[in-house]
């Protein structure tokens, strides 16, 4: 089924786009995934490949041309969520295993020398983010939960996004910059998407809200 999306955004192609030294980009949890974790490669097809390495190309030039990185350290919680995940699916295919045959849990709690790996893994990446990004502090109090639950009620994103996004709201930096391959966020008014997801670039380019040079 195609995902009908009602573009909000500006959409912006990272394919034709050049970062520049004023910008100011919150990086979405799946793009340090790809940037920062050891495995990443592996849990993609290969004809897929391609798509983090646009990604980590586009993240190196911002660094070189002197734009800034942010994070939040709310993207923790999700980036330690999809390495253990990750880990825990090469840990079974690689014995030839099921999810019924070893679920989570049990590779999480029974398995303490996979468990240091996760560890190690998580702790990776995270020091990674740190070099390469400030933070942007979000204190989740119930301010920021009431105005969370206020956006759901009309932006079709996710959770993690909810908070997310309250937090970069607290940048003041201008309009809102996001480099992401997650399309929920095209659906979200007054902010910038930076992406090479094709099918937000399209349906942007029809709604007339792909920004061709900015």
């Amino acid at each position: 089924m195609v995902v009908n999306l009602n573009i909000q955004a500006e959409i912006i192609n990272i394919i034709t786009d050049t970062p520049r030294q004023d910008d100011i980009f919150f990086v979405d949890t799946n793009i340090w995934f790809w940037q920062t974790y050891t495995n990443a490669m592996s849990t993609m097809s290969s004809s897929q490949r391609f798509i983090p390495n646009d990604y980590i190309q586009y993240i190196e030039q911002a660094l070189v041309n002197g734009a800034t990185l942010t994070y939040s350290g709310l993207i923790l919680a999700e980036l330690a969520h999809i390495i253990e995940q990750a880990e825990y699916k090469i840990y079974i295919q690689s014995r030839g295993l099921d999810k019924n045959s070893l679920p989570l849990k049990e590779y999480r709690h029974n398995y303490p020398n996979e468990r240091l790996n996760v560890v190690a893994e998580v702790q990776l990446s995270w020091s990674q983010v740190k070099a390469l990004a400030i933070p942007v502090e979000l204190t989740v109090d119930d301010t920021t939960t009431d105005a969370a639950l206020k956006r759901f009620q009309n932006q079709a994103v996710d959770g993690y996004d909810l908070l997310l996004l309250e937090s970069i709201s607290k940048a003041e930096a201008g309009k809102v910059k996001i480099i992401t391959h997650d399309m929920d966020y095209a659906v979200v008014p007054d902010v910038q998407v930076f992406t090479r997801n094709n099918h937000v670039i399209q349906a942007a380019n029809r709604q007339q809200k792909l920004v061709m040079n900015r």
